[in-house]
């Protein structure tokens, strides 16, 4: 069936400003880091997809290696954006990134200006387009110097490969380092992608959001979720179709322990008394700071999408509502 494009897309979806800069993302993304790959449903992908830009979610964030197998995510992507999405290109923020391990021998990986360059060019034609939004620098690497670095993403920048440039997993003060490299090449830092969510507070203590506040610097969470830990899914044990249930996923059944359960339980009651699921209640808490620009949230299912998605029927919390998470999480 020939998609069309709900008309009330944007009536409900919070739009805030990535940092400084002129670009606007949606309150939630969607990430096709899972459930976008060549082992997973291409339909399901497909009306996941469709039902994220119906209901105003503009920007969809991929990274070379998204699979399984690596690449596949972009591929099916951009067979989706060709068959669907080509007269709306330009309402959507697509976003890509390289620095994990992704073809075999010592150019497929890291940070360096060879990969970096091979890379988007790879991910661009899997994709079919001429250029992506965002293009990040997926992790730190110690081995190659920052300078080398930035300095890919500023030949890819002015090539206009990416509009804009972004970091992920960068540090408080590595974050500073890439800043002052590329504000010395007139080109600013648009936004880093660090993991955020309850049970993983880093960016609190190494102070990240206080150095992308301070120079303008849009933020954008992932793993808000905690791969599926902060949600009712675990609350009556392992399902068999979790991601705590493949062999090979992030989520290790070792760190869902008894006394997790019991936070998690507590926290769902808090959001129960909210009125929402605890992963509405936790994608809200999130966004409560407004240093934080979007949260990236996966989805399997449709169903799973739109309620998450309506994490923005309410986004306020009480002092006492905050002082009760607080005393559940540490």
């Amino acid at each position: 069936m020939n998609y069309i494009a709900s008309n009330k897309r944007y009536d409900t979806m919070k739009y805030n400003r990535c940092g400084k800069s002129g670009l606007k993302l949606p309150a939630v993304s969607l990430g096709l880091w899972h459930n976008f790959g060549n082992l997973d449903d291409f339909e399901n992908g497909r009306a996941i997809i469709r039902k994220a830009f119906d209901i105003g979610i503009t920007h969809f964030d991929l990274a070379n290696n998204y699979g399984p197998p690596a690449g596949s995510a972009e591929t099916n992507f951009g067979r989706i954006l060709k068959e669907d999405f080509t007269t709306h290109r330009d309402e959507m923020i697509i976003s890509t990134k390289a620095g994990y391990d992704m073809w075999p021998g010592p150019y497929g990986n890291f940070g360096s200006k060879k990969y970096l360059v091979a890379s988007l060019d790879q991910s661009l034609k899997r994709m079919g387009l001429d250029y992506v939004d965002i293009f990040y620098h997926h992790r730190w690497d110690n081995d190659t110097p920052l300078e080398e670095t930035m300095g890919a993403l500023e030949l890819i920048y002015k090539q206009g490969k990416a509009l804009y440039i972004g970091v992920s997993n960068y540090k408080g003060e590595q974050s500073q380092r890439a800043i002052n490299i590329l504000k010395e090449k007139g080109i600013p830092l648009l936004i880093n992608q660090p993991s955020y969510s309850m049970l993983n507070r880093w960016v609190e203590d190494d102070g990240l959001l206080e150095v992308l506040d301070t120079n303008g610097v849009g933020c954008i969470c992932f793993s808000p979720l905690a791969q599926g830990l902060l949600t009712d899914r675990y609350l009556h044990g392992i399902p068999n179709d979790s991601r705590a249930a493949k062999p090979h996923g992030f989520l290790k059944v070792e760190r869902i322990t008894p006394e997790l359960m019991i936070k998690i339980e507590a926290l769902n009651t808090i959001a129960n008394k909210r009125g929402q699921s605890l992963a509405q209640m936790v994608i809200a808490w999130l966004l409560k700071d407004n240093r934080v620009t979007s949260v990236l949230i996966g989805a399997s299912t449709v169903e799973q999408l739109e309620n998450n998605v309506a994490s923005l029927n309410y986004l306020l919390f009480s002092d006492k509502e905050l002082l009760q998470i607080e005393d559940v999480i540490k």
